[in-house]
């Protein structure tokens, strides 16, 4: 669908198309499911091209991160509870545009529901491959592609939708919600926040290792920190912070190389406006001061350096806006008990990463803490998990997704009650009396013995009880 031209026609053809039942059929979804894995299959080369122009991705790092989606099990019962909501709006944002259109589109269509995608415009080779090809794949009756900037978004904003799935900022977030009060329309909101990962003072060298290891792939190897789900700053003891450091100086060379742009091992920031954004949080000269590691910026070729900072000041923008970038402040404790305070002092975050071993703390961690997901000593593969829900809570995001989850987003379950015209349970009718309040009492509560003993006459109403 060329931009937004007969768009009300267009969603009422849609609409229609859905009530016609067309996509309940089970081979139909199966097929537009078969449809969206040959897209993938058959395009990987022109993915690949077209992350590398848009956000400067190695073609490993977008095949690990967006060109393996998971296959949803469609029913395998012969009763259908539940039932496809209908029309349904997805947004995409620009980091991953791959991944994050087609996992929550393969959860709609599995579900049976006809789709409006909306590619981000920030990521323009992505979103043309997908308006291009990916509809030769699907039943263009009940999928669509949609591009456009803000202006294509808040027309689709003002059409009633059955539910909407947004990924992007909370600013964006607060905008899409409050459109869909005007229809009272449900979403589904992924945003994101700052998450932080609490680093124990590690007895192990072989611990410190996978852990330094594990952060610095979860930070800068995550589309250089551009994820919602990336770590956004370190929690760690001060004895402990100078070995971190270190540690990670030494790793950060090793996984990206001593010139990371020239390596193409970490990929570009997305545009001018958020590389601005990310320079304007180093320019405060107390977060300057607390640089450590990294800082340069190359602005011609959008690239910022994996940048490590220890303790810049908590009031400085670094430390009270998501980060979304490979910059990576590191705070210091008196002891590492004190990061649950911390954290809760802070907006409920996406993703907790606990690189701990104490049992005890994990269970305080466990119990104490409210976020999305808490990932003990990794972090990022909650993501790839479609066994466990994707998505944020409070400021972090409404809603979840991920293989059966995403069939749940997209579905209403339908409370289905059978009755037989044979039997009835004659005493739930007037005129009341105390024997029939005994015997609802009795079914209300499966006492069974109650029933028969009301029935023989042999219990009745206490005098205090109050009559009929």
């Amino acid at each position: 669908m060329e931009g937004v031209k007969g768009l009300e026609s267009d969603l009422e053809a849609m609409r229609q198309y859905f009530r016609s039942g067309k996509t309940k059929d089970t081979a139909w979804r199966q097929s537009q499911l078969k449809g969206l894995l040959l897209f993938i299959k058959e395009n990987e080369k022109h993915i690949f091209n077209a992350l590398k122009k848009d956000l400067g991705k190695h073609p490993v790092e977008a095949y690990r991160d967006e060109a393996k989606l998971p296959r949803v099990a469609l029913l395998s019962s012969a009763e259908l509870v539940p039932e496809p909501l209908g029309l349904v709006l997805i947004i995409s944002s620009w980091n991953f545009p791959f991944g994050i259109s087609l996992e929550p589109l393969i959860g709609a269509i599995a579900a049976g529901n006809t789709a409006v995608l909306k590619p981000s415009e920030l990521a323009p080779a992505s979103s043309s491959l997908l308006a291009n090809v990916l509809p030769t794949y699907l039943d263009n009756k009940a999928v669509k592609v949609i591009q456009g900037g803000p202006a294509v978004g808040e027309r689709l904003l003002q059409q009633k939708w059955d539910k909407i799935f947004f990924t992007g900022s909370a600013r964006v977030g607060r905008i899409i919600m409050s459109a869909a009060v005007n229809h009272l329309t449900p979403t589904v909101l992924e945003l994101g926040g700052k998450s932080p990962a609490v680093v124990d003072s590690l007895a192990s060298s072989w611990d410190k290792q996978v852990t330094v290891n594990r952060i610095l792939v979860s930070k800068f190897g995550a589309c250089a920190g551009q994820a919602c789900i990336a770590i956004d700053y370190i929690l760690v003891e001060k004895r402990f912070a100078s070995t971190l450091v270190e540690l990670m100086k030494v790793m950060i060379k090793k996984m990206f190389g001593e010139n990371p742009r020239e390596t193409n091992a970490i990929a570009r920031i997305v545009n001018q406006q958020h590389f601005l954004r990310l320079k304007s949080l180093l320019r405060d000269p107390a977060v300057q001061n607390s640089i450590v590691y990294g800082g340069s910026l190359d602005e011609k070729n959008l690239f910022v350096e994996p940048t490590i900072l220890v303790d810049p000041p908590l009031d400085a923008a670094i430390m009270t806006e998501e980060i979304f970038g490979p910059l990576l402040p590191i705070i210091t404790l008196d002891n590492v008990e004190d990061s649950i305070a911390f954290i809760n002092s802070k907006p409920k975050p996406l993703a907790i990463y606990a690189f701990i071993k104490n049992e005890k703390l994990k269970r305080r961690m466990l119990s104490e803490t409210s976020s999305g997901s808490l990932v003990f000593n990794d972090a990022v593969i909650q993501y790839a998990a479609d066994s466990l829900p994707f998505g944020g809570i409070g400021e972090s995001g409404v809603g979840k997704y991920h293989g059966k989850f995403s069939f749940d987003t997209f579905s209403h379950y339908k409370a289905v009650t059978r009755r037989s015209f044979l039997t009835d349970f004659w005493y739930r009718f007037p005129p009341w009396n105390d024997y029939k309040l005994l015997l609802l009492e009795a079914t209300y509560n499966f006492d069974y013995l109650g029933m028969l003993l009301v029935i023989l006459g042999l219990k009745r109403r206490r005098q205090n009880s109050g009559g009929m």
